[in-house]
C-alpha cells in the first residue's frame, strides 16, 4: 500500500469526519424531532442511497458479498444500532459528550477487533497518535460537562451514566462496521458495493424505526430539511468519503482519524449555536489535531543499503537507472 494511496484515504476519512461533525449542530434545528427518528432517518435514507447507487456493483459482486456473508450480516446489525445509540447518548448525555464517548471510544474497540481477529500489530505511530487523540476528546468532554453542569436544568447522573453507556455501544458498533466493511474490501469486494451492501442493509433495519418515530421530520419544512441534510450530507456523502477511505487505510487508522470528528462538533458549537468552550476544551482540540497530524504524516522510505557497509546503495540506481515499461514510461511495473 503506496504512502500515495494510505495519504488520500486519510484525507477521505478527515473530510467525512468534518461532515459528520456538522450533526449536533443540524439537529439543533429540530429540537421536536427525538433521537430516534434523526438517526433512522440520517442513517437509514443515507444508506439505502448508497446502495440504490451501487446496485450494479452489488449485482456484479454478489458472489464475493455471499462468501463473507457472516461479515456482511455482522456489519449490517451494526449499522442498524449505531445511530440509534449515537443520537441516543448525544440526547441523554449532552451534545458534546456524547459525542466524544461513541467516537473516542471507537479506536480502542476497532484496535481490540482488528488484534483479536486479524492478528494486527499495533504500531507505535498508532499508539502514539490514539494516545493523543484520546486524551484530547477526553479532556473536551470534561470541559463540556463542567459547563453543563453550571448551567441550569443540568442533567441528573443518571440520565448521563445511561448516555454514557449508549455511547459506548455506539463506538463498539462504529468499530464493527467500519472492521466489517474493510474485512469486506481486503477480500476483493470493491468499496462501492461494500459499503452499499453494509449500509443498505442496515438502512433496511432502521425503516421500522423511522416509520414509528419520523412524524415530527413531516411537521414544518425546517424538520424536514434537517432531515434530508443528515441523509444526504453527513450519511451519504460522508459514508461514501469513508467507504474510500477504508480501501486504502487500516480500521483502527480509520477510526482514530474520526477524533476529528467531535472537536469539529465542539468549534460548531460554540460558532453556530453559541456555546462557550472553556480554554481546557481548546487544549483538547489542539490535541485531536496533534493526533491527526501524527497519522497523517509521511512515512519516511529508507534506501538500500550495501551489505556489511550501513550505508545507502546509490550504485545500483546509476548503474541501472529507472526501469522502463514497453510503453516507454518510466518505472518499475
Amino acid at each position: 500500500m503506496g504512502t500515495g494511496s494510505v495519504g488520500m484515504g486519510s484525507l477521505c476519512v478527515l473530510l467525512a469526519s468534518v461532515l459528520w461533525g456538522t450533526t449536533g449542530t443540524a439537529a439543533t434545528f429540530a429540537p421536536a424531532v427525538g433521537p430516534l427518528a434523526i438517526g433512522a432517518a440520517a442513517m437509514g435514507l443515507g444508506g439505502l442511497l448508497q446502495a440504490l447507487i451501487a446496485t450494479r456493483r452489488i449485482a456484479r459482486e454478489v458472489s464475493g458479498l455471499r462468501a463473507q456473508r457472516g461479515v456482511v450480516v455482522l456489519g449490517a446489525l451494526s449499522v442498524g444500532a449505531y445511530p440509534l445509540a449515537f443520537y441516543s447518548s448525544m440526547h441523554l448525555a449532552g451534545v458534546a459528550a456524547g459525542t466524544v464517548v461513541s467516537i473516542g471510544s471507537a479506536p480502542l474497540a476497532s484496535a481490540v477487533i482488528e488484534r483479536v481477529v486479524d492478528k494486527r500489530r499495533l504500531t507505535r505511530r498508532w499508539t502514539t497518535g490514539a494516545a493523543l487523540g484520546l486524551s484530547g476528546t477526553v479532556l473536551l468532554c470534561m470541559a463540556e460537562a463542567a459547563q453543563a453542569h453550571d448551567a441550569p436544568g443540568s442533567r441528573s447522573a443518571q440520565t448521563i451514566v445511561l448516555g454514557v453507556a449508549l455511547g459506548l455501544v455506539a463506538g463498539f458498533t462504529y468499530a464493527l462496521y467500519s472492521w466489517a466493511a474493510h474485512r469486506l474490501i481486503s477480500h476483493g469486494v470493491t468499496s462501492g458495493a461494500a459499503m452499499g451492501t453494509v449500509f443498505g442493509l442496515g438502512g433496511l433495519l432502521l425503516l421500522p424505526v423511522l416509520l414509528a418515530t419520523g412524524a415530527p421530520l413531516l411537521d414544518s419544512w425546517s424538520n424536514a430539511a434537517v432531515g434530508a441534510y443528515m441523509a444526504l450530507v453527513p450519511m451519504f456523502l460522508g459514508y461514501l468519503l469513508f467507504g474510500w477511505g477504508l480501501a486504502h487505510v487500516p480500521a483502527s487508522t480509520a477510526t482514530t482519524l474520526s477524533l476529528l470528528e467531535p472537536a469539529v462538533a465542539a468549534v460548531l458549537a460554540v460558532l453556530v449555536v453559541g456555546e462557550r468552550l472553556p480554554p481546557l476544551g481548546w487544549f483538547g482540540i489542539a490535541l485531536v489535531v496533534g493526533c491527526l497530524a501524527v497519522l497523517t504524516a509521511p512515512t519516511r522510505t529508507t534506501a538500500p543499503t550495501r551489505p556489511g557497509s550501513g550505508l545507502p546503495d546509490v550504485t545500483s540506481h546509476r548503474r541501472h537507472g529507472p526501469t522502463r515499461s514497453r510503453t516507454g514510461r518510466a518505472g518499475g511495473t
